[in-house]
């Protein structure tokens, strides 16, 4: 027995962020998670463009990157999780994990890019406390 599947719903009520940015870089999909993780509501993220949450360090390669993807319809990131920093609404610094799928038209052009996006911030800031007690603790030893 097949069941439907709301996507709608499932966007909407799934704990990852989904982001859905098209061709140009705009974002067109901005679920609530996605809100809870970066402090944008949908209606401040609808249309903005990706920088919103891109560090300004990291823009140039992340639109190099874009660009390629546009223009060539590959991404070499296709099952890979990708770790990166984020910015916070706030200004705050996040560590997030993500996955990106390509969007195409039904004539097989490519429209845009989805990614699935989780706040690693925590995480990411308590494996850095252990390396660091690691770091202390065989110091202590060695020494």
């Amino acid at each position: 027995m097949q069941t439907t599947v709301d996507l709608e719903q499932l966007v909407s009520m799934i704990g990852d962020a989904v982001v859905v940015s098209d061709a140009a870089g705009k974002i067109t999909l901005w679920n609530g998670a996605a809100g809870r993780i970066f402090g944008f509501t949908e209606d401040e993220a609808l249309g903005q463009s990706l920088d919103l949450i891109i560090p300004q360090r990291l823009q140039q390669r992340h639109w190099d990157g874009y660009q390629k993807t546009m223009e060539t319809g590959l991404t070499r990131y296709g099952n890979d999780v990708l770790k990166v920093p984020a910015v916070h609404k706030d200004g705050r610094s996040l560590s997030i994990a993500f996955t990106v799928a390509l969007l195409h038209a039904e004539n097989g052009a490519l429209t845009g890019i989805v990614a699935v996006i989780r706040d690693e911030t925590a995480r990411f800031q308590e494996e850095r406390n252990l390396r660091k007690r690691l770091a202390e603790l065989e110091a202590r030893v060695g020494a």
